[in-house]
């Protein structure tokens, strides 16, 4: 097992001149990369309900997450001239439209979600509960995200865009944070119905605390207006950080081995110039934090210490992903565990897996805060993988160049016995992130709009954010 240390020493840091240079430079491909990741949304998301599928083209239930990437992206199309206005309107109307008529209740079936959260999955056309789904507390935060971006961009003083603007507010408003508070300081990662305490149904023991995608779960609870979470909640989340430091010096970062860990409240919220108490005794922000981390995984992949093939400084990316399937391979005599969709990040790093598997969405999707390194990483995977891994939607969800015998159990996917495996579908909540930081990248489009959100800024207030944009 590696040292967390020899991994937080293996970051190396671009000169500021090379990132100025990165940041300027919008190239047709990302252009491409861009385009082709919002027409996922924009093609297989439904017209009269909004809802978005997990995955394509295998057949999948809808994710939430998903949803709320959605309604992040069409804006974005339309700043960009693929849809019109007309058009996002009536996709992010049908969208809302359902949400806030979805049935809601303790019960385990017939329902979309209760006390104002949603099940993490559901079904696409009926949109009720998928199965033994979750309520999900994360999930419904990427979903009130995406429809709160929406009720900011959407300002014209028309019925319809008034109508967006009060249907946000009223789904994000009814979420009952306290509920899901559940007597703790810290906010519980989800709900079962069933037998049990709590309307019937138990809560999930884990809550959102320690560094991971969690920050924006625990700023809206603290942000909202009507059913806001009781104060403590910033203090649980931030408790664990001693354990989550790693690094050194300029490499120093709260870490979380998954990449999506420091992106998904990135999308969103501007943590540029602005620090909360745990930051400020640190010496720098958490988007700084988030542009260490991609270091730290651009390092840990160019340094290679598990040995898998096509890792290098320009083809990296660990995030969660989807996998061959759930076996073991033997690399140079020892068995090593490869998974199906996992969270995969560097060895010694807290959730740190790594199987040789590359997600492309980890390099795309870091442009926002890294662009010194996303960049380029993102010429080379279309350079060096992109006749079979850029496709309709553009980079299919992941690779894995060391696995070419064909005769592995694969769950998904396909294996080339010179390129090695490459997965068979795009995930929503993978395509999602790239539609958002690269706008972030181009012009501060969901930044922009969400430094107005009151959610937002109540939240980073409570939490005892200060400085930066915030004063203003």
């Amino acid at each position: 097992m590696l040292k967390a240390a020899g991994v937080g020493a293996l970051v190396g840091l671009a000169p500021a001149a090379a990132s100025a240079a990165a940041r300027n430079r919008i190239s047709p491909l990302i252009i491409d990369i861009e385009r082709r990741a919002f027409d996922y949304f924009w093609t297989l998301g439904r017209a009269d309900n909004g809802l978005v599928p997990d995955r394509w083209p295998t057949p999948s239930f809808c994710s939430i997450a998903a949803v709320g990437f959605a309604l992040t992206a069409y804006p974005i199309g339309v700043e960009r001239g693929w849809i019109s206005r007309a058009q996002a309107i009536d996709r992010t109307l049908a969208t809302l439209r359902f949400f806030a008529s979805a049935p809601q209740g303790p019960q385990a079936t017939d329902v979309t979600g209760n006390r104002g959260f949603f099940y993490h999955f559901i079904e696409m056309k009926s949109g009720l509960r998928y199965r033994d789904s979750e309520l999900s507390s994360v999930d419904s935060t990427l979903l009130f995200l995406g429809m709160m971006f929406a009720g900011q961009w959407y300002d014209r003083p028309t019925a319809r865009e008034a109508e967006i603007r009060r249907l946000a507010d009223a789904i994000v408003e009814r979420a009952d944070w306290r509920w899901f508070q559940r007597g703790r300081a810290d906010v519980s990662m989800g709900w079962h119905p069933g037998p049990g305490l709590n309307e019937g149904g138990e809560f999930i023991e884990r809550g959102w605390t320690g560094y991971n995608e969690g920050k924006m779960v625990v700023l809206l609870a603290l942000g909202a207006r009507r059913h806001p979470v009781a104060d403590g909640a910033w203090q649980a989340w931030c408790a664990p950080y001693a354990d989550d430091w790693r690094g050194e010096g300029d490499t120093r970062h709260l870490a979380f081995a998954p990449l999506f860990g420091h992106q998904y409240s990135e999308c969103w919220i501007d943590f540029r110039g602005i620090r909360d108490p745990a930051m400020r005794h640190a010496g720098f922000d958490y988007a700084e934090n988030a542009r260490r981390a991609t270091h730290a995984n651009r390092a840990y992949c160019a340094a290679n210490p598990m040995g898998w093939d096509g890792y290098s400084s320009d083809i990296w990316g660990l995030s969660a992903c989807d996998g061959p399937g759930n076996f073991a391979v033997n690399r140079g005599g020892v068995e090593r565990p490869v998974h199906g969709y996992a969270a995969r990040g560097p060895i010694g790093q807290p959730d740190g897996f790594d199987d040789g598997t590359i997600a492309p969405t980890a390099a795309v999707s870091s442009i926002g805060l890294a662009p010194e390194i996303a960049i380029p990483a993102i010429d080379a995977l279309h350079r060096l993988h992109g006749a079979r891994l850029y496709r309709r939607f553009g980079f299919l969800d992941s690779f894995n160049p060391s696995l070419r015998d064909p005769s592995l159990k694969l769950e998904t996917g396909s294996i080339d016995s010179i390129l090695g495996w490459v997965a068979s579908d795009w995930l929503g909540i993978n395509q999602g992130p790239m539609v958002a930081m690269i706008a972030n990248h181009r012009q501060g489009t969901v930044w922009r709009q969400m430094r107005r959100a009151p959610t937002i800024r109540r939240g980073l207030l409570r939490a005892g954010f200060s400085g930066g944009w915030l004063s203003s």
